[in-house]
């Protein structure tokens, strides 16, 4: 069987973390070959930095230099080798458990018996450490810090250094500030030294807390033939109940074998939950079990039931995360699991935050947006794909009330003069800046800042408002709602997409201007998205053929760029206006965008259009294959966007496995044709040129099942049943 912890193994990547909000994976980390975790982590969105590092010192307390010969990263562990001098090595295993435990583990080997000095040190910034409140306890120094986020919301944690078994000494003491970088040398530990231990001793005082905070944990080693092992680690919880996921404590000590195996053990466990997928495609295969990789990694505290954030969501705020999630992507993808569980909550923790007035909150949403009100997600979408699913009415009846009174708000505050269109207010509400749809509103938009309060009736917001209506017109009986309320409210957004922003002309839905109420005819990814709902019909496929399939304006050779070619402010190398941006929507092929465009072409194909089914397959292994850096099947990634022409990630950006996608959903859907729905279940897998495809431990409406295709031929093992089928012949298992 496929390891994915293995097969995802490589030398030039360090994002850890532990599926509860705790992370390490800085966006430009200086200091990967320098022990310990030194750059910044991030514990509930906040970020953390320094954490900590570990000096080497000889018998007589000298420091011995490290060199860092080698490194290699896996989804479970980062090992990192040092040539300590001709006789000394040493291998050091970095890892990150559940309770913001961040481990550095130790091995070292020597040609002849040795007795070496290993100090585990940080040097926090003293302003944010209360003076006086540091302690000795437990085996640990341990101290209080104030975060605060780029909206300077607060959130004070509590942190600890410690030697996981004996400790030979410890120390910490303040200092005026010097070089905050993990050098001995700059440490006051160099001077306090005194034979083979530090002090022993918190000296928390000064007459300011200004500068650096220093805290130490040293363990003595003697390596003999057999080597020797050590191990040092720094926890970090927050010091507010309700940010805790689980209020029982964590032991760092595992109960067999070593800390590092430990984290591999979680991580197969997350892999075992998740159907296994065997590929000829070695670019699907590979990046299958990378998206469920970034799925585990984001998957924070949200992931496990309702979770409230209060210091984080009551006033506007920041999440600082370097890694974003979408709460719709997740579930989507989520549902995949053997267990409901983790998908259920990431809703129930969004719409448990939700508003008094029935707003959404975008700081719990995706956490690199401010804290706008937020709805541009298809809400209702994902809802109905998880419980197509894992079919629940009681979960159903739970998160009826909350979508309801976020749909009275949307109808109440976005369409609030009945066209059945729906607004975009700014830009941070979909997170699209930098975009010609913005500027046919107005043309200096961007001079005073996309925060600027504007009205644009979007095409993307219209049609989540639909599925957001048609949801809970089907779950009302269960919900206890009105399904005629809802009804009339689809009814009268499908008449105004249809007729108000369909330009039978070009063949293309448009944003509309709200002054005019004119079309503004500006051509973007957007537009395609009616096709993924019940909004279309055979009469529009036509448009969808001649404008997304046109390699002059979005079929590029990584397609599908968020504007079209020809739009008069495109740009594919992620400029606006002559300057580089960081979230330009005027060309970038963005992922979000490609996984709904996927879901509109395979829709499309069933109104009479069966040929959309090879461009539907062929989109979803190009999309893929762009999620490589150069093409290089060791290297996947999931960047913000790419270039359209030539696939370049915008590593500039800093931010790697962005959630704001899904994939795994895409893969398990066409090129395994898994699709669950009300009623049954329908295998089907799009012409993607496969040799062949083994899908097996599918857990979908209470039935286990898999699928084997060779060539054109595919078959279906549910319980006792075999099915043979060819593709195009599509195979129905009915409840």
């Amino acid at each position: 069987m496929l390891d994915p912890i293995e097969h995802l193994a490589r030398d030039d990547k360090w994002y850890l973390g532990a599926g509860d909000g705790t992370l390490f994976a800085p966006t430009y980390p200086s200091w990967l070959d320098t022990p310990g975790f030194w750059d910044e982590a991030t514990v509930y969105q906040y970020a953390f930095a320094p954490l900590f590092t570990v000096t080497v010192l000889d018998a007589t307390g000298r420091e011995l230099p490290l060199t860092a010969t080698s490194r290699r990263w896996t989804p479970a562990d980062l090992t990192v080798t040092y040539q300590i001098d001709a006789g000394h090595t040493a291998t050091e295993v970095r890892t990150v458990h559940p309770g913001g435990v961040f481990v550095s583990e130790w091995r070292f080997a020597a040609v002849a018996p040795t007795r070496v000095h290993l100090v585990a040190w940080t040097a926090q910034d003293g302003a944010t450490v209360p003076l006086g409140e540091a302690t000795w306890a437990d085996g640990a120094v341990r101290w209080p810090r104030m975060l605060s986020d780029r909206r300077q919301q607060p959130l004070r944690v509590r942190a600890e250094l410690a030697c996981v078994g004996d400790v030979t000494s410890y120390a910490a003491s303040r200092s005026e500030r010097s070089a905050p970088q993990p050098h001995w040398r700059h440490t006051p530990f160099v001077e306090q030294w005194r034979a083979g231990a530090l002090p022993r001793a918190v000296r928390d005082a000064g007459i300011t807390p200004d500068g650096l905070f220093y805290a130490a944990v040293h363990r003595m080693v003697d390596v003999g033939y057999q080597g020797a092992s050590a191990v040092f680690a720094m926890k970090i919880t927050a010091d507010d109940d309700a940010l805790r996921v689980d209020a029982a404590p964590r032991a760092v000590r595992p109960t067999h074998g070593t800390i590092a195996g430990a984290s591999r053990r979680r991580w197969h466990a997350w892999f075992e939950q998740v159907p296994q997928l065997r590929c000829s495609d070695p670019y699907l295969e590979t990046y299958y079990y990378y998206r469920w990789y970034g799925l585990h990694l984001n998957a924070t505290a949200a992931g496990h039931g309702n979770h409230r954030w209060p210091s984080m969501c009551d006033g506007p705020g920041f999440f600082h995360q370097p890694i974003s999630y979408s709460a719709q992507c997740h579930a989507r993808e989520l549902r995949w699991l053997n267990d409901p569980a983790h998908a259920r909550g990431v809703l129930r923790t969004f719409f448990g935050n939700q508003k008094d007035d029935g707003a959404l909150h975008g700081r719990v949403y995706a956490n690199h947006l401010t804290g706008t009100d937020y709805y541009h997600a298809d809400w209702g979408g994902a809802l109905l794909a998880l419980d197509a699913a894992w079919p629940d009415d009681a979960f159903i009846a739970e998160l009826y009330p909350a979508m309801a009174q976020f749909a009275e708000w949307l109808v109440r505050t976005r369409d609030a003069d009945g066209t059945g269109m729906f607004d975009v207010v700014d830009q941070y509400e979909t997170g699209q800046e930098y975009m010609s749809r913005y500027q046919a509103v107005d043309p200096d938009a961007d001079r005073y800042g996309w925060e600027n309060r504007l009205r644009l009736k979007g095409i993307d917001v219209t049609v989540y408002a639909y599925q957001l209506f048609r949801t809970l017109e089907r779950c009302a009986a269960t919900g206890g709602g009105d399904a005629t309320r809802w009804a009339a409210l689809a009814a009268r957004t499908r008449d105004a997409v249809r007729g108000t922003m369909w330009d039978a002309a070009s063949g293309m839905f448009s944003d509309v201007h709200p002054g005019t109420g004119e079309r503004t005819g500006v051509k973007a990814a957007v537009c395609f998205y009616p096709y993924f709902t019940d909004l279309v019909d055979a009469s529009h496929v036509g448009g969808l053929k001649a404008s997304l399939l046109d390699a002059r304006q979005f079929w590029t050779a990584f397609p599908v760029p968020s504007s079209s070619l020809d739009d008069p402010l495109f740009n594919a190398e992620a400029e606006w206006k002559g300057k580089r941006h960081v979230c330009p929507w005027n060309g970038r092929t963005w992922p979000m965008t490609n996984s709904h465009v996927v879901e509109a072409l395979a829709a499309a194909s069933r109104l009479g259009a069966p040929t959309l089914r090879k461009h539907t397959g062929d989109l979803l292994k190009r999309f893929v294959r762009m999620m490589f850096h150069d093409g290089d099947l060791r290297r996947p990634n999931c960047f913000e966007h790419y270039n359209p022409h030539t696939g370049h990630a915008s590593v500039y950006r800093g931010i790697d496995d962005y959630q704001h996608s899904w994939v795994a959903d895409l893969i398990l859907q066409y090129a395994a044709g898994v699709r669950p729905h009300a009623g049954g279940v329908t295998i089907d897998p799009f012409p993607l040129g496969l040799e062949q495809l083994t899908l097996t431990g599918v857990r979908v409406r209470n039935r286990t099942l898999e699928v084997r295709l060779v060539g054109s031929k595919f078959t279906v093992i549910s319980g006792g049943d075999r099915i043979e089928s060819a593709l195009g012949d599509a195979v129905e298992l009915a409840d």
